[in-house]
Order: C-alpha cells, then structure tokens, then sequence
C-alpha cells in the first residue's frame, strides 16, 4: 500500500520548535558549545542597549534571538557538561562558576566568579577569584607590553557597545576568560611573572590586610586564607608574599584565640625561611613562635636558639616590630 503522503508530511514536522527546524537548532548549539564554559550559572537579564561600566563585551557573532531562547541555553549548559570530560588534562583549571550583573550608582558591569582547580585532585575548599572585565582587559595589557612575542597569539575578548548582559553573551565571554587564562598559564614566562601571579591573589591580600588594621578578624582570617589557597594553586609558596599571608593568618589566628592554628602558620613559615640567615619576618615570626608554643605547650627550644643566634649577629631584637605590626606597615601595591 502506498504510503500516505499526509502522514509523511506530519512525521517530519514532529520534534521541532516552532518556526525553527530541528537540525537547524541542533547546528546552531553545536556551534556556540564550543565556545561556551562549563559555568553557564549566571544571572540572566534583558537585553541592554546601554554600554556597561566596563565597556565590554567580545567581539562575537550573536546568534538570532528567536523563540525558545532558554532551552537553547539549557541545551548548551548540558552540552558542555557531557563533554567536559572530553577536554585535555591541564595541571590548573580556571572556571567560572558564576556570573553576575553588577549595577554601582551610574555603573554596570558583569562581575565573574573564577575557581582554580588542580587537575585530577578533589580540593575542600576553593580558591576563588571574582573580576570584572576591566580587571581581565588590564592584565592583558601589562602582558602584552612585556611579552609581545609570547601574547602575539593569545586571544582576547574585544569591546563591542551593546547586548553587554544576555545570558548568551555572558556565556561566551566566561569561556572566552577560561581560555585567556589558561592560555597564559600555558607559557612559562608569563605563568612565572608577577603580572600574572599577583592578578590572581593581590586584591585579596589589600583586602585582608585593610580588614586586619580595622579589627575585622574574622572578615579577614576568611580573606588571607582564599589568598593562601590561591597561591598554593598558582604554586608560589616561596615568596615574600606567601609569608605575608602565614603573618596575616597567625595574627587573625592568634586575635580569635586559635592558638594552635596561629602557631603550625608560625612553623610553616620558619620552614621556609630555614635556609635564610635573615629576613625582615624572621624575628617576628620566631618571637611570635616562641610565645604561642608556651600557650599551646609545645617546644619551643630550636626557636629559642635561633633567636640567640640572631642576637649574638648583633640584630637588636628589642626594637623588632612585632608580627602584627609589620603585617599592618607592609606597603601591598
């Protein structure tokens, strides 16, 4: 029996959204997932024709707002969550996890929420960034004025005047920020520079270091610690910086009366500055070290005599600042 062309014709029109066929929806999404982040949990709202605070947004082909505009988004966030997996493994991961639209007096902007994660280890707690395209756009360019050669191939998102804060937008420019940051992180020049480095963790160090000269502790003790796990993540725990944040960790410690907590801070750092005959912390840190392993009832001899060395070196340990207050006179620019 020859078959009904009518039934034909109402079998092809199954499964589409109207006024779009299937396959075109299927190819549209198939080529904005490859330029989507696995964090597509954002704030969603209406188009704005204003420019943003920032003034930014890259330079990307939107795609044609039609009907069904949020299945399109739900399609592509399980998209990429199925083919996460698929991507190559990376020593660090940046991700954004979050993206929010920001409105500050005459102000707008979109403000990112970025987690480093270690490839392949499960990690407590995170380390956590949040930037604005401003921050990402200054980075670029103090990178590019010192690495020409080596930032000649990395890709940046450019400034555009509109549609700043669709969900589609966002999206894009979150996996855009993905792939500038591991980009970077890529060359190692660049991953070693204190331009990159410092991106990731001085703003919270300002800030850590402003909440421990007001009083604010706790605000701060939570503040040094997401500077500690950062650069544990970015792998730069020997410098002056790191120290810095076990001073401030201590002193915040110490403040809330967690005394064994503020003296393993003391003792990681007198590690790491064994092999220095001196440095400007060495003092404070032995000092404070000695006082807290009294309170907690720990030994405190070894600390006792390198501070007996440093005297005999003629270094005079009256006039040394205590730890708080080198952590407070410590310039942070």
């Amino acid at each position: 029996r020859r078959p009904d062309p009518g039934s034909r014709r109402r079998r092809s029109r199954a499964g589409r959204i109207p006024g779009r066929a299937s396959s075109e929806l299927e190819d549209d999404t198939e080529g904005l997932s490859t330029r989507l982040s696995g964090t597509l949990s954002f704030t969603s709202h209406e188009d704005e024709e204003e420019e943003e605070g920032d003034g930014a947004s890259e330079e990307l082909e939107e795609p044609p707002q039609r009907p069904g505009g949020s299945l399109l988004t739900r399609q592509l966030q399980e998209l990429w969550r199925r083919s996460r997996g698929s991507l190559p493994p990376q020593r660090l991961l940046f991700e954004v996890t979050s993206a929010s639209v920001v409105s500050e007096r005459s102000s707008k902007y979109v403000l990112y929420t970025i987690y480093l994660i270690r490839s392949g280890q499960f990690d407590k707690a995170p380390a956590t960034i949040a930037r604005r395209y401003s921050d990402f756009e200054q980075l670029n360019r103090r990178l590019r004025c010192r690495f020409s050669c080596d930032m000649a191939s990395v890709a940046f998102p450019r400034k555009r005047l509109r549609r700043n804060f669709t969900a589609e937008t966002i999206a894009k420019r979150s996996r855009a920020f993905e792939q500038f940051l591991s980009h970077l992180h890529s060359i190692d020049e660049i991953r070693r520079s204190p331009e990159f480095i410092e991106f990731f963790f001085l703003p919270d160090l300002q800030a850590a270091q402003r909440l421990t000269c007001t009083g604010m502790y706790r605000e701060a003790l939570a503040t040094w610690a997401n500077a500690y796990r950062l650069q544990d993540r970015l792998g730069v725990c020997n410098s002056g910086r790191f120290l810095l944040t076990l001073a401030g960790l201590a002193v915040c410690h110490q403040e809330l009366d967690q005394l064994s907590e503020a003296h393993g801070c003391c003792e990681q750092a007198l590690q790491l500055l064994e092999a220095q005959g001196s440095h400007p912390l060495l003092g404070p840190f032995l000092q404070a070290h000695v006082h807290l392993a009294w309170k907690v009832g720990k030994d405190k001899r070894r600390s006792e005599a390198r501070l007996q060395d440093l005297r005999e070196a003629g270094l005079p340990l009256q006039q040394q600042p205590s730890l708080k207050e080198c952590l407070i006179k410590e310039p942070l620019e």
